[in-house]
Formats: C-alpha cells, structure tokens, sequence
C-alpha cells in the first residue's frame, strides 16, 4: 500500500473509515461506501489497487458469491486472498475488498455480470470465470444476448485473461468464445429457457442428452458446444488429466452447488492447486452469507434459501426437505429486488404442489395471484414470524428474494 500515491493511500484511508462508521452504526459492512469514497477521491484506484496481484472475476446470474466464496477457500495454501466476500460485487465492492487486504498478492472478486467489461478493463483479471445467464431485474439490468455481446467484446480486448466458462450454457460459451485463452467446464445448465436461440445466428439450437455427455448445436451455423476439459456428471468431477474425483466432501446441497464447486475446481487449478488439495477446503464452506443457513426459533429449525429469478427458484425447488415439508416463501420488490414481479410467472411451481406452504412479503398477492394458476394450496400471512409459528415444531424451508432474504436474516440471527 505504501507505493500507491499519496492521493490514493488518502482515499484508501478515508474509505475504511467511512466503513468503519457505516459497520458500528449498524448499516451493513462499510463495503459500498468505503469503495464510493475512495474512487470519488481517486477514479483510478481500482487499477491501482488491483497491480502487481492475481486476480479471479467471478460472473454470472445465479451462483457468484457462493462460487467465489469456493475459490476464496480452495486458494488458502498460496496466502492471503482478497475478496468482497458479502456480496459488494460492482467497483465499489471491489475497491473495498482490496483495500482491505494490502499485503494479498491474491484476489478473488465476485463481479455482476454488466459490470464485466469496465472491473476486467481496469484490473486486467488473470482469469475470467463465467457461470450462467438467465433472465434477471429486466427493469434494471440489460437483455442477456447484449450482456454476453459486451463480455465478448471485452474479452477480445484483453487476451491476458484465461477465462473458465460452463460450455453446457450457450449464451455463456458465445459470450466466452473471443478470448484468446479458455478453458472449457461442462458444469451443467439447469435452468434452459432463455437458451433455445443460437446467439451466432438465431437458428434454433438442437440438444442431445445422453447417459454419458449432453450436447448442443446450431441447426443452422457452424456454433456447438466446445469439447469440455472438466466434466460434471452426477457427484463426480473428471478432470482434464482424466482423474475423476467425488464430491462427497461438499458440504453445500444441491446440483448447483456441485456446478459451483466443479468451476471453482477449473479455477483454482490455474494457480497450481491441485483438485486433491482443493476439494477438502470446499467441503469447509457451509454457509455463505446466510445461504443454507439453519436457525433455531422458539423450536423451529428455518433453513434459508436466496432465490432472486427464475433459475434461483429452480436450484432452491432441488434442495427442499422431502415433501411433504412445509415451506414458506417471501417476495419483496424493492429496488435490489428489482421492481418488476412478472418473471414469477415464469417459474413452475407446481413442484410446491401437496406441501403447507405460507407467502408473505410486500408482494404477497402476486406471488400468491401465481399459486393460484399453478393449482397449489397456499396461505397469505402478513409476516414471516406468522408462518413460522403456524408450523409445528420441526423444519421449515424459507425461500425468498434479496431483500426479504436480508431482513429474515435478521430477524432469526445474521450467520454468515
């Protein structure tokens, strides 16, 4: 820190205590503020702070924190990793988070997904990781066919980034394809409806599902799915070298999160850690920031789960305690939350179907005006604390969107 220049060891200094104030007052973790502040005072301190470290950006709709949080784990025997840990994932996240960690010649930063092109310009990430993009915040967020046209026009501009990119999602691997260096993770896609369309041409895509691979290709252009190096079949990864490890170790339920671990896997073999030493540091993750949090309330056991968009809904369907486990789920449309509430009829519920389930939060009625078409059986409670304790004893999932995530959170006790 003491080779930055005296402007940006001053914004540096102001920021942490900007988020230092924002922490005891009781308004989150400084992160945002603290990163506002010191590029108000200094526009160039992301490049600043980002020289002469190894960086990881780390992208997509759905899994980014919970997969940079992977990596964060799995890079513990190179030293000191800096990351926005919480979820701060545009430059003023990012600013805080290496600010934090001066001496951490490492650096993994969740990134949201329009914010890609400006973070990889001014930091010149050593790698690249690209998930998944659905829908999400149409009201804030731009089309995902323009989101994938900026990453390949981004990753075109900057050939020394290696990027890890999930083959099996077709707008990831156009939005991938112009970078000079890739490496290839059939990771899964879960979630296809945004994905019938080849991005090259518009033609429809062709898919092929086989007990040994899943395929897919243009019926009208040259545009198929690449070769893949890491292979995600089932609870096993097979690496390039052809070894195949379980994932027995991890700790985090669900298909998406062994998608999760299988990129973290991919982009921490870049950094020389090898799957061996890698897979017991992701087995030690067992939260993240909230996520797949149990609490306790007055006999009930809550488990958390963030669902934000249709792909969320359908990885937080797939973790679900047996039916038929009560469920309640929480709907909010503030401005995180994005104000538009129609992508509720996109998802299927009729998964939910022969389960107690409780809706709440501010957008209670749209989310119950959905349930009714689906034909499932439902009861509108005014607050969450009502439909916990009209469960017996026992578990109880609760699925819902950023905002109302938070404020159950902490409600029932923050675990990070």
């Amino acid at each position: 820190m003491s080779d930055l220049p005296l402007r940006s060891q001053l914004a540096v200094a102001l920021g942490r205590t900007a988020a230092k104030m924002s922490r005891l007052a009781g308004r989150g973790d400084g992160s945002v503020i603290g990163g506002r502040i010191g590029l108000r005072l200094d526009p160039e301190l992301l490049t600043r702070l980002a020289r002469d470290r190894k960086l990881v950006l780390v992208s997509a709709t759905n899994g980014k924190t919970t997969t940079t949080r992977l990596i964060t784990s799995a890079m513990t025997p190179l030293g000191e990793v800096a990351t926005n840990a919480f979820g701060a994932n545009m430059p003023t996240g990012h600013v805080s988070a290496l600010a934090s960690a001066p001496d951490a010649r490492y650096g993994v930063l969740e990134c949201d997904e329009k914010y890609v092109p400006m973070v990889l310009a001014e930091t010149g990430a050593n790698v690249v990781a690209l998930m998944n993009l659905s829908r999400d915040q149409m009201d804030r967020a731009a089309e995902i066919w323009l989101l994938a046209g900026k990453w390949r026009k981004a990753l075109e501009a900057s050939p020394q980034s290696h990027v890890i990119a999930n083959c099996d999602d077709p707008l990831v691997t156009w939005g991938a394809s112009t970078a000079k260096s890739v490496t290839w993770v059939a990771a899964g896609q879960h979630w296809r409806e945004d994905s019938w369309c080849c991005p090259e041409c518009g033609g429809p895509l062709d898919r092929e599902e086989t007990d040994e691979n899943s395929d897919w290709r243009c019926r009208e252009c040259h545009f198929a799915r690449p070769r893949p190096d890491w292979i995600l079949k089932g609870d096993q990864v097979t690496a390039p070298d052809g070894r195949a490890f379980p994932l027995s170790q991890l700790a985090l339920p669900g298909r998406a999160n062994r998608s999760n671990a299988t990129i973290a896997l991919a982009v921490v073999s870049q950094f020389g850690v090898p799957p061996e030493q890698a897979l017991p540091l992701l087995g030690e993750v067992r939260s993240v920031a909230g996520r797949y949090t149990t609490v306790e309330h007055q006999g009930r056991h809550i488990r958390l789960l963030l669902s934000k968009n249709p792909a969320g809904w359908l990885e937080a369907f797939d973790v679900l305690e047996p039916a038929p486990g009560p469920v309640a789920l929480s709907i909010n449309a503030q401005g995180p939350d994005g104000r538009d509430t129609s992508w509720l009829w996109d998802v299927d519920y009729r998964i939910l179907r022969g389960r107690p389930i409780w809706v709440t939060g501010q957008r209670r009625i749209d989310l119950a005006a959905r349930l009714e078409a689906a034909d499932v059986q439902f009861t509108v409670v005014d607050d969450i604390d009502q439909a916990v304790m009209a469960v017996p004893p026992g578990r109880l999932d609760v699925i819902a969107n950023y905002t109302a995530f938070q404020d159950i959170r902490t409600r029932y006790g923050r675990v990070v």
